[in-house]
């Protein structure tokens, strides 16, 4: 597996250590390199491998982070970076998952009070100390107490965009054995939950040893945690990899049954007993003639188990798709034929929330929309941030730099071929509901996504007045990620979601799912309570980076999560459909 990420993430760490430590500027100088590191086309350890002017040639990475990266590659480790964790020897990445808690108050609270560690927070803001720091106080205080727990939580989990590239990773090295006749990912990354404990992987062989040594072996395994005859446990980027083998005429019952959450399984295995049939991670079995069907794994005569769809077949059912798993009604819905045709990420027509170097995106107009048309996309959005609540620095555009982006946007129809490209904004909801932008510049623009950047710790109620007042102006399109949320991060607006999505779908406004991993929002849950009320629903990548685009699975797999099909999802329409939408 590529170390493009592992590297990736050390420049994120750096930038945080510096940005404790009280550096100015050069933070934001490593983010952005690390995100060109991150979306670049080949693996970081090839370029380096020819040397540190290859490695300079990735956008944003000049000399000086490009022998950083090298030094890495060579050797393990940043000399430098060393040198900043023994300075500021804290938990970085556990300490800034506390909402509020940023990487200048790490360092301050590492000065002040010798805070390291989520522990260490705790007992600070448990005692009372945090308030008596110099620029802290009761307030701050107390959002600690309150988001301790959600980052201790989130420290045992790991992102479904982190979780499942290495997922597969593991699958292509797996294909390749010759012992191997099928592999596929399990658990919950199967199932495409936003966050996972570790990754499962099956496999069906009649060489259970032999596949075993060779997993042991895989490339991207740091260390082996445990190896048997059939089961195998390796570290890999960080995470905790999972391997069974299993015989073919099993596979299909160890695949659905380490797929479905555990409500999905005890449904299906009581509707099973009531059909006098066993069902368990070996197939399904045929005890109505057994005297003790609990006498071992394997009783009565199988009827199921090769494949998944058999399992499901013997209880009656058609397969119900991984995303539905979740023991919500699906198999009520499955037995009353009335399972939804799930949206399929081929029907997303195009994007309506990106942002260019206008912005904080990485790459001009050009570059954006070549690699939508690229994709096949048949519309494409640029909605760059405007200035407001949540906004730092020059990140967003003033009414006037919009006005002037609108010429240029112009400019750049002329040489696209046949993708539509449009024209929008992504404003700013501030604390009350109001929009960063000028009403009669939104008028003009041809798409609006309105979202929350700031005040994302309101009460229920606030926050739901709040977002119902942004759905109904008259000039928003898109709610952007309405939580505003972070995965493992901050957990965001807790909005009466029916409500604001009642609103929406009243005022013809539709409700975004962000499709960048690290926010995935609206999640699942969700997406299904919007849905139910009839409100409109859109997959956006709210790409910064070409190679963001692609994020798209992660949010249709999450509108599946939701019960989506096709015609509640907005870009899953022609274009001509959604300009009539949009006006």
């Amino acid at each position: 597996m590529s170390r493009t990420d592992e590297v990736a993430n050390r420049l994120e760490e750096f930038a945080d250590l510096l940005e404790a430590d009280g550096v100015e500027y050069k933070p934001n100088v490593y983010r952005r390199a690390a995100e060109s590191v991150r979306e670049h086309t080949r693996p970081i350890e090839d370029l380096a491998a020819e040397g540190e002017e290859a490695v300079a040639t990735i956008d944003g990475v000049g000399d000086a982070i490009s022998a950083k990266i090298v030094e890495y590659i060579d050797t393990g480790e940043i000399e430098e970076l060393e040198s900043l964790r023994e300075d500021l020897p804290v938990d970085i990445a556990a300490l800034t998952r506390v909402e509020g808690v940023g990487p200048k108050t790490v360092g301050t609270l590492f000065e002040e009070l010798g805070v390291t560690s989520l522990d260490d927070l705790a007992a600070a803001a448990e005692a009372g100390r945090i308030r008596e720091v110099k620029g802290f106080g009761p307030k701050t205080e107390q959002n600690v107490r309150e988001n301790v727990a959600f980052a201790r939580e989130a420290q045992a989990r790991e992102r479904l965009g982190d979780a499942r590239p290495l997922a597969e990773d593991a699958l292509r090295y797996l294909r390749g054995l010759n012992a191997v006749d099928a592999v596929e990912i399990a658990g919950s990354i199967r199932r495409w939950r936003d966050t996972t404990g570790d990754v499962d992987v099956l496999v069906a062989s009649a060489e259970g040893p032999e596949v075993i040594d060779a997993f042991v072996e895989w490339p991207a395994a740091t260390d082996t945690i445990e190896a048997g005859d059939s089961k195998a446990s390796v570290r890999a980027g960080g995470m905790r990899v999972d391997l069974r083998v299993v015989v073919s005429d099993e596979f299909g019952a160890a695949l659905q049954y380490f797929t479905g959450s555990k409500d999905h399984n005890v449904a299906l295995r009581n509707r099973a007993i009531a059909r006098d049939l066993k069902m368990n991670e070996y197939g399904v079995f045929d005890v109505s003639g057994v005297d003790d069907p609990d006498a071992g794994q394997r009783v009565g005569e199988r009827v199921a188990g090769g494949t998944e769809a058999s399992m499901y077949d013997a209880l009656g059912l058609p397969a119900i798709p991984p995303e539905l798993r979740e023991g919500t009604g699906e198999i009520e819905a499955a037995a009353a034929g009335e399972l939804p045709d799930l949206v399929a990420v081929e029907a997303v027509c195009g994007d309506l929330h990106t942002h260019t170097e206008w912005s904080d995106g990485g790459h001009s107009i050009a570059e954006m929309v070549t690699a939508a048309a690229a994709r096949g996309d048949d519309y494409y959005a640029v909605t760059d941030h405007a200035t407001g609540p949540g906004m730092v620095g020059s990140v967003g555009l003033t009414d006037d730099d919009l006005r002037e982006q609108a010429a240029a946007v112009d400019h750049a129809r002329g040489d696209l071929g046949d993708i539509t490209l449009l024209h929008g904004v992504e404003t700013n909801i501030d604390a009350e509901g109001d929009l960063s932008t000028g009403d009669d510049l939104l008028e003009t623009l041809d798409v609006v996504v309105a979202s929350p950047h700031a005040a994302l710790g309101q009460d229920r109620e606030t926050a739901t007045d709040r977002l119902v007042r942004a759905v109904e102006h008259p000039s928003v399109d898109i709610l952007g990620h309405p939580t505003g949320r972070l995965i493992t991060e901050r957990e965001g607006l807790t909005p009466d979601i029916e409500r604001v999505a009642t609103a929406a779908a009243d005022a013809g406004t539709a409700l975004e799912i962000n499709a960048d991993p690290a926010r995935l929002d609206l999640r699942g849950e969700l997406v299904r309570v919007a849905v139910d009320v009839g409100a409109t629903v859109v997959v956006d990548t709210d790409a910064h980076t070409p190679g963001a685009l692609e994020c798209v699975r992660y949010g249709v797999h999450t509108a599946r999560r939701g019960w989506c099909v096709a015609g509640d999802l907005l870009n899953a329409r022609g274009v001509e459909g959604l300009r009539s939408f949009l006006h």
